[in-house]
């Protein structure tokens, strides 16, 4: 498909769902019946669905499963869907995409860091990755720290911690080569772990638990995380909607946790 016609195809597939979405949102209007409001707005986040996991997949490959920040973003439409309120006359997409957008940064930002620093450094790398673009247009050369401490009236000793807290993103790769014959990677000088011991002591731990389960929820749990299953091929195999399987992995995830928790040290 040419660039042209790929560009027609998402204007038709947009004005698609904004009619759709319309039509929805006119019968909302006109029902009173809680379950058929119900109904109602499970249509409206299936029809936008589309637009969530575009928001998430902007953060794709940056330290978070794509697969955990679409949940997050279908989390914030089913929300958003919920509140919305069509009698302001505000576009229903208007309302929606920053309230997605914000639960998915918020997400990124907590969750994101591979070693977390502070908050308030957190913060500040954020404030920095904005005034750098800014500031190298207007100094005509990358900012410094001092220059970039300047600009958002804070201690130049937070700029130099957060701009090393950079890194914290995207961790080095073992794959990268030390020294000086080009042969050895950071890799290659970690010791070996024993995979096998961490696997037998999980099951002996978590088999009480997962006892406890349903067979369908025990198939779920083998196809996500032993077999390697992605969630929108579970939906498939079980009947149900990806964003079904992301709430029952949520849920079952949490179940093992609190028995885990609940369990005596000595059992």
């Amino acid at each position: 498909m040419t660039r042209s016609a790929h560009a027609r195809s998402r204007t038709h597939e947009r004005a698609d769902r904004a009619e759709c979405t319309g039509r929805v949102l006119d019968l909302l209007d006109q029902t009173t019946d809680p379950t058929r409001r119900e109904e109602l707005i499970a249509q409206l986040i299936e029809i936008n669905m589309g637009v969530a996991e575009s928001i998430a997949s902007r953060y794709r490959n940056r330290g978070i499963s794509i697969e955990d920040l679409q949940q997050v973003a279908y989390l914030a439409l089913v929300r958003v869907a919920h509140t919305y309120d069509h009698s302001t006359g505000n576009n229903f997409l208007s309302y929606a995409v920053p309230s997605i957008r914000g639960e998915v940064r918020r997400h990124f930002r907590d969750h994101g860091w591979v070693v977390r620093p502070p908050r308030r450094i957190q913060e500040v790398q954020s404030q920095i990755t904005a005034a750098e673009s800014q500031l190298s247009s207007v100094l005509g050369h990358p900012p410094t720290p001092v220059e970039l401490a300047a600009e958002l009236e804070t201690a130049p000793a937070e700029i130099a911690e957060a701009l090393s807290a950079k890194g914290c993103f995207a961790p080095t790769s073992l794959d990268q080569v030390v020294g000086t014959d080009g042969a050895t990677s950071i890799g290659d000088q970690l010791g070996e772990h024993e995979y096998g011991l961490d696997a037998a002591e999980a099951r002996v731990v978590l088999a009480p638990a997962v006892r406890e389960l349903s067979p369908r929820e025990r198939r779920i749990l083998d196809m996500r995380f032993f077999a390697g299953c992605t969630q929108q091929e579970i939906a498939d195999e079980i009947g149900v909607t990806q964003m079904q399987v992301s709430r029952l992995l949520s849920a079952l995830l949490k179940r093992l946790r609190t028995s885990l928790e609940e369990t005596p040290a000595s059992a």
